[in-house]
């Protein structure tokens, strides 16, 4: 079907329509969607354009299919988004679990790097998280992460903050986070590296520059982290 200025193809139109359900909050995480009768007969559409959306959306990581039960809204527990999202590995795959091992978090106005990163307006503001994780119990990783004060308000005030930050955006604030776009590169430890990492200036750490981003690819978050290269590797599988 050839798609016009003035129209949309069904499967896309039916495709908008759930994931701004989702957005808006119509299901919760977790919570199971009307069957794919129930959705056809309500949209209007035949049962097999509902399939292609519902498969589309799970490939994509927003729903969850269980056998026997339903689909579901997938959920950001901790484990799980460890798991998608942290590929920082020892040599030959091992996967490792980070640990928070010091943070703070302040409000500020965004400068103009973050205003670009994130699609901020000029007066924007961000929340700034900065945090020390650990591996085994030795300083592995500092990261800055900054989002957007008005899309996360009041996460500054928060006694602590999860381990895993993404989980916290998806039950607190609605916000599912689909996929992230790195930039791995190597550069020279600082005088900053030494005091949070405990390595030696000048040495080789390894750097990953994230923008996570949402449903409809609105930029979410922004993550810099800086880790030992001593003993780490970023591990990525390719299917």
């Amino acid at each position: 079907m050839t798609e016009t200025p003035g129209y949309r193809p069904l499967y896309r139109q039916v495709y908008d329509i759930l994931v701004n359900r989702v957005v808006q909050g119509a299901w919760r995480p977790g919570e199971a969607l009307p069957s794919e009768q129930s959705l056809a007969k309500e949209l209007g559409v035949s049962q097999g354009t509902v399939r292609k959306v519902l498969d589309a959306l799970t490939a994509e990581k927003l729903l969850e299919r269980r056998q026997g039960k339903g689909t579901y809204i997938a959920e950001h527990t901790q484990e799980r988004a460890l798991f998608r999202f942290f590929r920082i590995a020892r040599p030959g795959g091992e996967r490792l679990k980070p640990e928070r091992a010091g943070e703070t978090v302040k409000v500020r106005a965004a400068r103009a790097a973050e205003r670009a990163k994130l699609d901020l307006e000029r007066d924007a503001r961000v929340v700034e998280i900065t945090r020390n994780r650990s591996i085994d119990g030795q300083p592995a990783i500092h990261e800055v992460i900054v989002v957007s004060a008005q899309l996360f308000p009041g996460i500054e005030k928060r006694a602590s903050l999860p381990n895993t930050l993404y989980s916290l955006y998806q039950t607190e604030y609605g916000i599912n986070i689909v996929s992230t776009r790195e930039e791995v590169h190597a550069e020279l430890a600082t005088a900053s590296d030494h005091r949070a990492l405990g390595v030696e200036v000048g040495s080789p750490i390894l750097v990953i520059d994230r923008v996570a981003l949402s449903l409809q690819e609105r930029k979410v978050e922004w993550r810099v982290s800086r880790l030992k290269s001593d003993g780490f590797v970023y591990a990525v599988t390719l299917t």
